[in-house]
């Protein structure tokens, strides 16, 4: 097994080349000084080039050719033969893309995420605006690399192997289609729900006390993930047991820390649970972004959101502030938690509405590439879907374009994964309840571990193996299909709303 053995020690080293960039990633927006950031531009460029030419060398090709005469017929679900195909997927990807290509947009994205910052301080987007050109013209110079039917189809394919435009954009249209009615008879009914004891005086140092605890309580491996600050909460794998959270504390919210502490130990729960034979290999990651997605939208709102969880929530919630929630009851907690409220900011929506921040950014990065909208119209154009989609008015630029860190760093193809991964939240709920049973009752006698296992067995394990169409099918028992969560929805909301 020479060449298998060679295959997985060049592997290791492209591996150990991506783990260090995204550490230098997460330093980059918790830890590092202001003035890091022109270095560490150059730092991540550097970083990009070599792992690049490193997937895409000729030494690579070759040791695949010899690599699969050694696999022969295994199943293709093993070891050997599942990183054999998949590496090979990666490397016909990057030999279409120059490694130079690759680095400046790893360092105008990085250099655009400092300036996103000021920007969206200020409320400036004209300050932002030739930045953000500069990383849409590198990356319509990375779709030019390809030869796909529609040009946003390879930004897709780089978050969900495989997926279309063609086939995302009915389904998020069906999405769409079967919430806006929902939405409607939501705010015609008003009552059944009141926030108000989650806004107030919160005190940051308690807030991070209670993320503490969320995590702790959470099926995590001990030992294996630390909790930081940033601008914009995300969750990185440095390695299976090497897992970073990030989340912000709104001293008046409660809800930004909490559920963005929950939502980020989800996608950190998956890169948890998988096998650790994955490791350093193609194979160590989520079947796709949407995947990723849906654990941390079902740990955030199927589970952190229901009454169950909450209730088991309540009294650290009333220790850690009680002159806000010390004489709350578990329903008043629950229902404050689920509000239906259009609103400006897509992390502060509640679940109903957030698929329609969703469908607004996906029509954006649909024109822009489809060449019917360029940056300097992106605030206009933000502004009216804002007003058509969820009825509201955007005031500034930070409330509006300036939002999101995403487009900063080059991540178009990344929003519409959020609903994809709510659309697969719904099927594997629906599965895991046929297979388990009554799961709230399960999240009240605290059995977590129970649904993590469940989905360690249906999705973690597997790792890269399957395409997303194909785990959907073992793990979904069919093919994306937002009907299970429209209805998950409309049964949610229409008892606490009473429609």
């Amino acid at each position: 097994m020479a060449a298998l053995d060679d295959l997985l020690a060049l592997c290791g080293e492209i591996s150990d080349l991506g783990r260090a960039r995204a550490l230098l990633f997460w330093d980059e927006r918790t830890q590092m000084p202001p003035r890091g950031a022109a270095a560490r531009a150059e730092q991540l460029a550097t970083l990009t080039r070599l792992r690049h030419r490193r997937l895409s060398s000729d030494a690579l090709g070759r040791l695949l050719d010899s690599a699969r005469t050694e696999v022969g017929d295994r199943d293709p679900d093993s070891f050997e033969a599942s990183l054999v195909r998949v590496t090979r997927r990666e490397w016909e990807r990057a030999r279409k893309v120059p490694a130079d290509l690759r680095a400046e947009i790893a360092r105008q994205g990085s250099i655009a995420e400092r300036a996103w910052e000021r920007a969206r301080e200020a409320s400036d987007f004209a300050a932002f605006r030739p930045h953000l050109e500069r990383v849409v013209g590198l990356k319509r110079r990375y779709v030019e690399c390809f030869d796909f039917e529609h040009p946003y189809d390879p930004l897709l394919d780089d978050y969900e192997p495989g997926m279309t435009t063609a086939e995302v954009r009915p389904l998020l249209e069906r999405l769409r289609d079967g919430l806006v009615p929902l939405v409607a008879a939501i705010g015609e009914r008003g009552g059944g729900a009141d926030d108000a004891c989650l806004h107030g005086e919160f005190p940051v140092a308690a807030q991070r006390r209670l993320a503490e605890r969320v995590i702790s309580d959470l099926p995590l491996e001990d030992g294996a993930w630390r909790l930081d600050e940033t601008i914009h909460p995300f969750a990185t794998g440095i390695a299976i047991s090497d897992l970073r959270i990030t989340t912000r504390f709104d001293p008046g919210y409660l809800g930004a820390a909490l559920w963005a502490v929950i939502h980020e130990a989800g996608h950190a729960m998956y890169q948890n649970g998988l096998d650790p034979r994955l490791e350093r290999t193609p194979l160590c990651r989520s079947a796709s972004l949407g995947f990723d997605e849906s654990q941390s939208r079902m740990w955030e709102n199927w589970i952190g959101r229901g009454r169950a969880y909450l209730a088991r929530m309540l009294p650290a919630l009333g220790e850690l502030f009680e002159q806000r929630l010390g004489s709350i009851d578990a329903e008043e907690l629950y229902r404050a938690a689920n509000v239906v409220r259009p609103s400006l900011i897509r992390m502060e929506a509640d679940e109903v509405t957030y698929n329609l921040h969703i469908a607004l950014r996906f029509e954006l990065e649909l024109r822009l590439f489809e060449d019917r909208l360029e940056v300097a119209e992106l605030p206009d154009a933000w502004n009216a879907l804002s007003r058509e989609y969820l009825g509201v008015e955007v005031p500034d630029d930070r409330r509006g374009v300036l939002q999101d860190v995403h487009w900063a760093g080059g991540a178009f193809g990344y929003f519409p994964t959020y609903s994809l991964g709510n659309v697969i939240a719904g099927q594997l709920w629906a599965a895991m309840g046929a297979d388990l049973g009554d799961l709230e009752a399960r999240i009240a006698a605290g059995e977590l571990e129970t649904l993590r296992d469940w989905l360690g067995r249906r999705v973690y394990r597997h790792g890269g193996k399957l395409l997303p169409a194909e785990l959907a099918a073992r793990a979904c028992g069919g093919p994306l299909d937002p009907e299970p969560l429209l209805g998950q929805l409309r049964a949610k909301f229409g008892e606490i709303y009473g429609l």
